[in-house]
């Protein structure tokens, strides 16, 4: 049995197609955005914040980490009403996708924050930084540059698996094609359809991130550095520098 190819039907879905994509990557956009912020303080508290906040962190993470993004998405569209919280589904999207990301991108930075080496630390500290000072002129654009890759990788995760947003009503890429074949039947071409898009697109998105990143971060990545042991960071990167003494 041979199967004949048909794809003379889908220019009149090329508008909805159109408006699939920009959905997916202003999704993407928003909640890459959301979740790199919700990173970056997660990370921070991991490393340098109080007992019972680095608890709060690591149960959000191992929590997030460890259940489907599906699940979550869920929880957050159907569960939430629940508690009297009404938001829409695109709401609902962005929200369930800045949750997953954050979770991800606490680790990943996290990672980078324990990659700086002491010695910078205190270099910092010796011409007149203070803790805070310290962590975002010297130890932060270190620590991204140092994974920018994993967090490129990371958001593209993100982007493939908000397809699952289509199953709230999201007028997605995945979307739109569930509903052109739903109309005209061509299940295979239409899913070759979306399946070579999302290809093109995480191809595209990863040359676009990459040229910014190399702009972004452009010598600023650690190189040989001696990793401090994690408390011992934690401590120096909050404390107050100390006077250092004047030679008469």
């Amino acid at each position: 049995m041979t199967y004949a190819f048909d794809f003379s039907g889908f220019g009149l879905y090329a508008g909805m197609l159109a408006h699939g994509v920009a959905v997916t990557l202003a999704l993407t956009a928003v909640s890459t955005l959301l979740g790199g912020l919700l990173g970056i303080a997660g990370a921070s508290v991991a490393v340098a914040g109080p007992a019972w906040a680095r608890w709060v962190v690591a149960s959000y993470v191992e929590l997030i980490r460890n259940t489907p993004f599906i699940v979550q998405l869920f929880f957050v569209f159907f569960g939430l009403p629940s508690l009297g919280i009404h938001i829409d589904e695109i709401e609902a999207a962005i929200l369930a996708m800045t949750v997953n990301l954050g979770a991800y991108a606490i680790e990943i930075v996290r990672a980078g924050i324990d990659s700086i080496s002491r010695g910078q630390i205190q270099a910092a500290q010796a011409l007149g930084l203070h803790g805070r000072q310290v962590f975002r002129y010297v130890v932060l654009p270190q620590a991204l540059a140092n994974v920018f890759p994993a967090l490129l990788s990371q958001v593209l995760i993100v982007m493939l698996g908000s397809a699952v947003v289509s199953q709230i009503s999201v007028p997605d890429l995945t979307y739109a094609a569930n509903f052109i074949q739903s109309r005209n039947f061509r299940s295979f071409e239409s899913y070759v359809i979306i399946t070579a898009t999302y290809l093109l697109l995480s191809i595209a998105l990863r040359q676009i991130l990459n040229r910014f990143g190399r702009g972004l971060f452009a010598g600023r990545a650690a190189r040989g550095s001696e990793s401090a042991p994690r408390g011992w960071r934690a401590r120096l990167m909050w404390r107050a520098p100390r006077t250092l003494p004047t030679e008469r």
